[in-house]
């Protein structure tokens, strides 16, 4: 109840409550990364020193230099960029493509070809992995990029999922006004289907990217030469099975992480708008 005076006293307690449950959440969330750095910057014997210490004092600065020193990283963040971007334009290449097939097309097959792409979801990677690996060697194309870049431009059934939820919202009578005019399905879908989707877009784009950024498996499956290895494997080389170098693996953990966070928050507006699955006109 509101009162001449402003809220009521049950008002600011539920009110205070609720920012201290933002403040506690993310002060959880946030807990690991502050731990990566605070160990980036520590020396190697006070890792684990007991009772803990929160603060690195001193700060080892020469951890990140080290780390600069024994790892190639011109290298690992070239190949890193590479294998990262290009599965991003596959992705935006082929999924939009398929999912205006699926909503704004008509035709009787989708209806068919939509549940086999959800299928295909619930299939895990580890069970496709062995035979997928087969194919690539048959092929001759394992130690190279393309068993990892190749697939993307075929589609993905949750980013194919994503694409077509929300060009189901969009209205039908903008796309028959263009087919009217004389438009094709790909001028359509290039001209205004894509500039009406820019949100959701822009989120795909920002999790495909963070997904093959950090992916371990697949590099480490495909890639057999040095000279083209990812970060996520130069990572490795810091830790020993009998001395792992935690100041330095959390050093380089560090450097590898940072172009994400600064993704993240470059496209933060978009990528918020593109979780939403109302229709793309304002």
């Amino acid at each position: 109840m509101k009162t001449k005076h402003g809220p009521s006293l049950s008002s600011r307690i539920t009110r205070f409550v609720g920012i201290f449950l933002l403040f506690f959440f993310a002060a959880v969330f946030a807990l690991p990364l502050y731990w990566m750095i605070r160990t980036a910057l520590m020396d190697d014997a006070l890792v684990f020193s007991i009772p803990v210490r929160w603060v690195p004092d001193p700060a080892v600065w020469e951890n990140f230099v080290t780390v600069f020193q024994r790892m190639d990283l011109a290298k690992y963040i070239r190949n890193t960029v590479f294998s990262s971007v290009m599965p991003v334009i596959g992705v935006l290449f082929s999924c939009p493509f398929i999912a205006y097939s699926l909503t704004k097309v008509p035709w009787k097959g989708g209806k068919i070809i939509f549940p086999i792409i959800l299928f295909t979801m619930m299939i895990p990677w580890q069970v496709t992995q062995i035979p997928m690996y087969s194919i690539w060697a048959k092929l001759g194309l394992t130690d190279s990029f393309v068993p990892l870049i190749l697939p993307t431009f075929f589609g993905s059934g949750y980013y194919i999922y994503l694409c077509r939820q929300y060009m189901k919202s969009l209205p039908n009578s903008v796309i028959e006004a263009a087919r009217i005019d004389g438009a094709g399905d790909l001028r359509i879908l290039y001209t205004i289907v894509y500039p009406m989707c820019k949100s959701t877009l822009t989120t795909i784009a920002v999790l495909v990217f963070i997904a093959h950024w950090n992916d371990l498996n697949g590099p480490l499956l495909y890639l057999q030469s040095s000279s083209k290895y990812t970060l996520s494997i130069g990572l490795q080389q810091f830790r020993k099975a009998d001395n792992p170098e935690w100041p330095l693996l959390m050093a380089a953990s560090t450097v590898f992480t940072v172009p994400l966070i600064a993704l993240f928050f470059f496209a933060q507006q978009y990528f918020l708008n593109g979780i939403s699955t109302t229709s793309g006109l304002k």
